[in-house]
């Protein structure tokens, strides 16, 4: 018979999301008894701390979009949150460039988003203008925006969690505790590990990479499935550190949610170039041969995939021939900076984008969040989920308390 053990609260997943929500709930009910469960050895193993680690403003999601507001929202939150607890970030505000006439037009309907969003200070700059801030920057045109900011968030997610149990020390965070099972049993819910129990009336799932798995088991019809997206970094060496002040974004595709390869300073001093976008034959894996057989036979076994790749396919050829080859990647950054040589791109890096998609080939834009049997569930969170961590953990919360 495996031990078990009862609380007021429990949460799946270690992530920024599953974090904030731990922390949010602690800070509302100080006196409950919270588990955060993390298969993991640390927090924040996978998208949390392998993503750009940009603060974002909100300027390219659709006006009264979940994502839009939760962005606009969490970024306050964000930024408030870091300078009370002395959390390192930036407020360093980015460009996004225009190379012609018709990303002009883009770029000025992105203002008017923007402006739709309440991004204050965003300005339009000519060539000249725009030097001011990149020096070594090319373009026509560029977009300002100054609410953009950086942050380390795996150390956000340390300090959520350090603040949490600051507010009750009785509250537990387990690492390397995978759950195997979870059932319902008279109204309490009972997650399951290889050597225990754990039982609440209340939890939530953040799931990440694993969510749509994990809905299913729970009774939730999804006529969707997590597609997996790998993205490849570079870095400059520091030789070329002087090239990039902060953050340089090219002009986004409008059908897809990806920003494109970009130019990103981080809270180390480091320079970041990427990520590009292709499918990943392993949701955790981070190395461009990874392979999964059950990752790969779950996507290729759903119709929505091979939908996806059949709008998409010209496009997805294409990021795999810059996956493979530097030269391609360099080509990208020099449509931006001009004067970065290949010599000056060091070792890269990878994060994995947990993707859902649709039985129709969509990609699913917004955040997603439904009841299942035993629990809240976090489905599709895709970013800027970071920047908004506590706009929607304030959310799960209220769902949470909507179906207690």
């Amino acid at each position: 018979m495996l031990n078990s053990d009862n609380f007021d609260l429990i949460i799946v997943g270690g992530g920024i999301l599953g974090v904030s929500t731990f922390y949010l709930y602690q800070k509302q009910n100080p006196d409950s008894r919270l588990l955060l469960i993390e298969k993991e050895t640390e927090l924040a193993s996978h998208q949390t701390a392998r993503n750009s680690g940009v603060m974002h403003s909100g300027i390219y999601y659709k006006p009264n979009s979940l994502k839009a507001k939760n962005c606009r929202e969490g970024l306050r939150l964000l930024y408030d949150f870091c300078k009370e607890f002395n959390v390192p970030h930036d407020n360093c505000g980015k460009l996004i460039i225009a190379k012609s006439e018709a990303e002009i037009k883009s770029l000025e309907l992105l203002r008017e988003r923007g402006i739709q969003n309440g991004i204050k200070g965003i300005k339009l700059l000519d060539s000249n203008e725009a030097k001011k801030y990149e020096p070594y920057l090319e373009c026509l045109k560029a977009l300002y925006v100054p609410d953009t900011g950086i942050v380390d968030y795996g150390l956000v997610t340390k300090e959520l969690v350090n603040q949490a149990k600051k507010i009750n020390e009785n509250s537990i965070v387990l690492y390397n505790e995978k759950v195997e099972d979870f059932d319902k049993v008279d109204g309490v819910t009972h997650i399951k590990s290889k050597e225990k129990i754990y039982k609440s009336k209340q939890v939530i799932f953040c799931t990440g990479l694993q969510s749509d798995r994990f809905a299913k088991k729970d009774g939730i019809q999804i006529d969707f499935r997590v597609v997996p997206f790998r993205g490849d970094y570079y870095v400059l060496k520091p030789q070329a550190f002087h090239k990039v002040k902060n953050l340089i974004y090219p002009i986004a595709d409008p059908d897809l949610p990806f920003l494109g390869v970009h130019l990103t300073r981080m809270m180390n001093g480091t320079i970041e170039c990427g990520p590009n976008a292709v499918f990943s034959f392993d949701r955790e894996g981070y190395n461009k041969l990874s392979f999964n057989f059950q990752d790969t036979k779950d996507a290729f076994n759903f119709s929505g995939t091979w939908r996806l790749f059949s709008k998409f396919w010209i496009t997805g050829i294409a990021e795999y021939r810059r996956a493979f080859s530097k030269k391609r990647f360099l080509k990208s950054l020099q449509e931006m900076v001009p004067s970065i040589k290949i010599d000056d791109l060091g070792a890269h890096r990878a994060g994995v984008r947990a993707q859902v998609v649709d039985k129709s080939g969509n990609l699913v834009d917004d955040f997603l969040i439904k009841k299942g049997n035993c629990g809240i569930h976090v489905i599709n969170a895709p970013s800027p989920a970071a920047t908004a961590c506590l706009s929607i953990g304030k959310e799960i919360i209220s769902q949470l308390n909507a179906s207690a």
